[in-house]
């Protein structure tokens, strides 16, 4: 599969964009582990413009962890073409335009999943900011604003024509948010679509090798994104390309928490770095190996010292080790 020059080899797995989730840390831990492209945390076309200086921080990355795309979103083709242009001037492998993101604050201005409302608009700012950068330009979507407008596989070919290299769908419409199941029927019709020449990936409750093997199989999309699948767990991705074993030990997992944890901290500073890396650290499926994890799980949350949250984490790796070593208990 490739992406404008990029080849990505045979059913690759990408790091979904998401918002306080994919840091350049975390971003370069999943390469680490083997995802074939990361995504920056989604930024606002406008923000951009303006220069706000946490918005431009999201925008800088590193060239150990390429290929790497930045995915923006706006309302409006001017504002959408200006922040491009900017955004290639820090020199991404990609360009992603968000028509996908289902949160108020965003799809209900108009921007990410609230442009599958008028594609018109979205067709003209795709088509636009294709024609202003030389950066592949991709689009991430979902499959309709609600389950009377699937709309996708109609979407699919006008994008296609607009000049983009990529499309990435996630299988759920706006109203459904996160909630119920990801349908990937629409998906693999986009694909199988004769007149459809670029890659489709597939998006959605892709949690393991397992679903990650179905639905290459299933839906035969040329590659998979994602997302809260990789919270406290950027591992996943080695487990996809092993078969479902990532070929680390509790002390390796546990050291892996505790890195980032330490990367965030003297990227940012103790508490916000801490905040930073909470989500992971309370997500992290390797805890639910420890009896009544609920309490620790608090304790963890509340912690607003690295100290202390290295000692809640030692504390969990004995607990661990204990479980392991005692199954039947």
């Amino acid at each position: 599969m490739k992406i404008g020059n990029i080849d990505f080899g045979d059913k690759p797995a990408f790091l979904a964009p998401m918002e306080d989730v994919t840091d350049i840390g975390f971003r370069k831990m999943c390469k680490r582990f083997g995802a074939a492209m990361v995504y920056t945390e989604f930024v606002s076309a406008d923000a951009i413009i303006r220069s706000i200086k946490s918005t431009l921080a999201k925008m800088t990355i590193d060239d150990d962890e390429r290929p790497v795309g930045i995915q923006i979103y706006g309302r409006d083709v001017e504002s959408m073409v200006s922040a491009a242009k900017i955004v290639e001037s820090v020199h991404p492998d990609v360009i992603d335009l968000n028509f996908g993101c289902p949160v108020k604050k965003v799809a209900g201005k108009g921007a990410g999943a609230g442009m599958l409302r008028n594609i018109p608009l979205m067709l003209d700012i795709t088509r636009a900011v294709v024609d202003a950068v030389h950066t592949p330009v991709t689009v991430k979507t979902r499959l309709g604003w609600d389950m009377n407008n699937l709309i996708i596989t109609e979407l699919a070919p006008k994008l296609q024509d607009c000049g983009i290299q990529a499309l990435t769908i996630h299988g759920r419409t706006r109203s459904q948010m996160y909630t119920g199941n990801a349908d990937w029927t629409l998906i693999g019709e986009v694909k199988r679509n004769p007149n459809i020449h670029i890659p489709i990936i597939g998006n959605g409750d892709v949690t393991d090798y397992a679903t990650a093997k179905h639905n290459f199989d299933a839906y035969g999309v040329d590659a998979i994104m994602i997302g809260r699948a990789t919270f406290g767990r950027p591992w996943v991705f080695r487990e996809l390309r092993n078969g479902g074993d990532s070929g680390l030990t509790i002390d390796d997992k546990i050291d892996v928490l505790e890195e980032m944890l330490h990367i965030n901290v003297e990227r940012i500073d103790e508490y916000r770095g801490i905040l930073h890396t909470r989500r992971h650290l309370a997500a992290s499926p390797i805890f639910k190996g420890i009896p009544n994890f609920r309490q620790t799980r608090i304790k963890m949350l509340r912690a607003d010292k690295l100290d202390d949250v290295i000692a809640i984490l030692e504390q969990c790796r004995t607990l661990l080790k204990e479980a392991e070593q005692n199954p039947e208990e």
